[in-house]
């Protein structure tokens, strides 16, 4: 959605420029219909305007705004209000305490992912220079919290939009993990002929039609959506991932919190083994992993 040009600046203070605690209480109240948390958005939009954090803020309190910061800030203010992510309003986000930059390319990282990389983590536990595949990076979020932990491990990302593997690139740069491996293509297609210790993904796994994409639409369909019941991509992955796992290597995925069973079936059902679910913080089944064990000759 297009923000308006000119957005209104309603001065805090009658017509003389108001205190940063001043605009912060306006923006707070502007936002109150528009987010579930008006003062700690606001807070963030102006931190990134003058570059400082949240503690910042207290000890500026007192300060004023500049006309052209003013302006800035009351068209971010409107965009946030119309529904825009804050994470690509700052251009930022911050993934496994990695400040990631983001865009609308990529899906904007959730702290629910985390516990996909607590997961991989504690599966690469004991292996020295383990092998690493991270399907659909979008940001790099998975790929570069694994590398910036296990600095031995051998680590490729893969994803078929051109746009967010630039985003990835440029992550991985700014934190110092060039060593990361980014590859475009379709999930697998850009492992041919190789073999991995652990294979991870937060694939697509919103149903087309789902009600809730309504309040997604900032944020990329293709990086949401699979399919009637969001499980195309799932079930791809889950039928090409055992050729390219070492044995004993692992299938990790995130998916929806109603889809673990049918996840732990498209697992069992592709030969996997050792199939188990992991609940997020909020009890909702999150994550399924799945072990590949040949069959005894």
């Amino acid at each position: 959605m297009h923000a308006p040009d000119n957005p209104p600046v309603p001065p805090p203070q009658g017509n003389a420029p108001g205190t940063l605690g001043d605009w912060l209480a306006w923006a707070a109240n502007t936002l109150r219909d528009g987010s579930d948390t008006p003062r700690l958005d606001a807070e963030v939009l102006l931190c990134g305007l003058l570059n400082c954090n949240r503690a910042g803020l207290v000890v500026r309190a007192g300060d004023t705004l500049s006309a052209e910061v003013a302006l800035r800030y009351a068209s971010l203010l409107e965009r946030r209000r119309l529904g825009e992510p804050v994470a690509y309003l700052t251009g930022r986000r911050e993934f496994w305490s990695l400040d990631l930059g983001v865009s609308p390319a990529v899906l904007i990282p959730r702290p629910d992912t985390e516990l996909l990389v607590e997961w991989a983590l504690q599966r690469l536990r004991g292996l020295r220079s383990p092998a690493v595949a991270d399907l659909g990076t979008g940001s790099g979020a998975i790929a570069l919290a694994l590398a910036s932990e296990r600095p031995d491990a051998r680590v490729v990302a893969t994803d078929q939009s051109e746009d967010a593997l630039l985003q990835a690139r440029h992550n991985a740069h700014t934190l110092g993990l060039q060593r990361v491996e980014f590859r475009a293509g379709d999930w697998l297609a850009p492992l041919a002929g190789e073999r991995y210790d652990l294979i991870a993904s937060n694939p697509p796994y919103v149903a087309e039609g789902d009600p809730h994409l309504a309040a997604l639409r900032y944020e990329p369909r293709r990086a949401l959506t699979a399919g009637p019941d969001g499980l195309a991509d799932l079930r791809r992955i889950a039928a090409d991932a055992r050729a390219h796992l070492k044995p004993g290597g692992a299938l990790l995925v995130e998916h929806g919190a109603e889809q673990g069973a049918a996840v732990r079936e498209l697992l069992r059902v592709r030969g996997y083994a050792q199939v188990e679910t992991r609940r997020d913080l909020n009890g909702l089944e999150r994550a399924t992993l799945g072990v590949h064990e040949p069959a005894a000759p």
